[in-house]
């Protein structure tokens, strides 16, 4: 790893109000496109996640209006998130005990406290927090949300009783498919099919005008014709599996309870309250990171402004009833790829949604349950799709076995303790390794500067475990011009993937700004896969 080029000279977009005059042409289009996008999405989330489904606009609404003043990033889009679906959902049954209405409102109260707890995590800067979580245990953490979200919305898809459905876990929802689909109500299964084949199919078209239509967008459309063609609004017919969405009330009221803080329901808010402000945040910042690399103007998001501003999202989105949000990284990508530039369009994707939440809301209720669950399952697929498993195991057969154990483990418990025994089957593939226990926490490092000259030498290991410590390091180092660092391995026993990938990151921070920024000396370190970040292991000397 090697850099040695200087800073590029490129235009930069204005901020504020400045950003605004500059580029609310190319913004405002850009929100307009993300906005569809957003709209099945969101009702989609909230409904999956036992919210009143226009509950899930008004957070992305909230997320665009109020959060895009706050943010510490330019071009990510906040909003509800699939990938919290399965934390809110578990609050409502467990905080409502079978009550719904009740669930939700008390929910809100936890959320609201999460808000809080995730401003804090702001202002005292614990973003940096974020880079102990191997990445194997994230992105395997990801992967069963993925799979739990497929696991319920399969069923709704093809017509099942909701009631079927009710306090079963992911690996009974799964062994209960055969079942759904062969007792499926078939006029609710083929807009299921139908809507699935939009959403898989759709990027496979070759016309780029066409595939500028957000797919979901066009499950709408079509699902609302075959709702209306197959009379599901009948109620003698379909009155017991509820085919068509109800989005609920669209209005600005206080709905938060604070019941869940008191008696014995504390215990169930202290496990949701930690689990809001963990997973939301990491989620938030992993997508600020993700979005940095993608950022065509290379900029770099103030991760712990940005948390702060998802904090206060989150208190005025609990307070008027919607869920939790966060960066959003396909809402966040497709914003960069029409062209968004600022934070504006951001702002303007909230906008547009108001606009089509009051307009739109008769036409909402004609939305099919199915075309909902279609659009969801192709997200979840998204977070578990197969090719993840190939590339852990191209990373390293090690990444590939924390990668699955922390995804059975979170289908077998929950998503804490499922990143928990991640974490922990990482230290121990890691000690089997030859990880020495002395170096779990120290790297054993020293730093030598001379000028612009900066060399960090590190003679016991560099694991996620000990990563905070050599960060810490190389964060003293001004991300300049004429900076030069280097890294010297010679002595490491053992660095993982996770240090690979961040040492990674920093070549790219400082290519960027003109530095240099170089990993030397792993020669006689045996890479565990023939891939350029697999972690390392030092070869004892002959």
């Amino acid at each position: 790893m090697e850099t040695t080029s200087k800073a590029p000279t490129h235009y930069v977009p204005a901020k504020g109000f400045a950003g605004l005059t500059q580029n609310w042409q190319s913004d405002l289009l850009s929100g307009f496109l993300v906005s569809l996008i957003a709209l099945p999405l969101s009702l989609g989330i909230a409904s999956a996640s036992n919210f009143p489904p226009i509950m899930g606009v008004l957070t992305a609404i909230v997320g665009g209006m109020v959060v895009a003043f706050f943010a510490g990033s330019e071009p990510t889009i906040k909003g509800p998130a699939a990938g919290l679906i399965v934390i809110v959902a578990g609050a409502v049954e467990e905080l409502g005990r079978g009550n719904v209405e009740i669930g939700w409102k008390l929910a809100l109260g936890v959320i609201l406290v999460a808000g809080v707890v995730q401003v804090l995590f702001g202002v005292l800067k614990v973003a940096k927090l974020a880079d102990f979580f191997p990445l194997s245990a994230v992105h395997g953490m990801l992967a069963a949300i993925g799979i739990i979200i497929m696991s319920k919305q399969i069923h709704l898809a093809v017509g099942a009783h909701p009631a079927d459905l009710k306090g079963k876990e992911p690996l009974e929802l799964i062994a209960m498919v055969p079942h759904s689909i062969a007792t499926m109500e078939w006029h609710v299964a083929v807009i299921g099919f139908v809507s699935l084949l939009i959403m898989f199919g759709w990027p496979m078209l070759k016309s780029a005008a066409i595939k500028r239509i957000p797919p979901a967008l066009v499950v709408l459309v079509v699902a609302i014709a075959l709702g209306l063609y197959f009379h599901l609004s009948d109620t003698r017919q379909y009155g017991d599996i509820k085919p068509l969405v109800n989005p609920g009330e669209f209005k600005l009221a206080l709905n938060v309870d604070f019941g869940a803080w008191t008696g014995d329901l504390l215990p169930i808010a202290l496990k949701y309250l930690a689990m809001f402000a963990l997973i939301g945040s990491l989620e938030s910042l992993l997508t600020g990171k993700a979005i940095d690399l993608l950022d065509p103007y290379k900029r770099k998001s103030n991760l712990s402004a940005d948390l702060t501003a998802v904090g206060i999202g989150n208190m005025v989105s609990a307070l008027l009833g919607g869920l939790p949000m966060i960066s959003e990284v396909a809402r966040s990508s497709a914003n960069l790829n029409n062209g968004g530039k600022t934070r504006w369009a951001n702002f303007f994707h909230g906008l547009f949604l108001l606009v089509f939440v009051v307009a739109l809301v008769p036409l909402i209720k004609l939305v099919p349950v199915a075309a909902l669950a279609a659009i969801l399952i192709s997200v979840g697929f998204r977070l578990a799709n197969p090719k993840e498993f190939r590339h852990m195991y191209e990373i390293g057969p090690e990444q590939l076995i924390v990668f699955v154990v922390t995804i059975i483990a979170t289908l077998a418990t929950d998503l804490l303790i499922g990143i928990a025994v991640g974490i922990v089957a990482e230290f121990i593939i890691q000690v089997v390794l030859g990880l020495p226990l002395k170096y779990l926490f120290n790297p054993d490092q020293y730093m030598k500067s001379n000028g612009n000259q900066h060399t960090l030498v590190i003679n016991g290991a560099a694991v996620f475990t000990n990563y905070l410590s050599i960060k810490k390091q190389l964060d003293t180092i001004p991300q300049q011009e004429g900076q030069c660092v280097t890294v010297d391995l010679h002595h490491a026993r053992y660095v993982d993937h996770t240090v690979m990938e961040n040492l990674h990151n920093y070549e790219r921070d400082f290519q960027l700004a003109g530095g240099q920024f170089n990993v030397i000396n792993l020669d006689e370190h045996k890479p565990l896969s023939t891939h350029p970040l697999a972690a390392r292991r030092k070869q004892p000397a002959l």
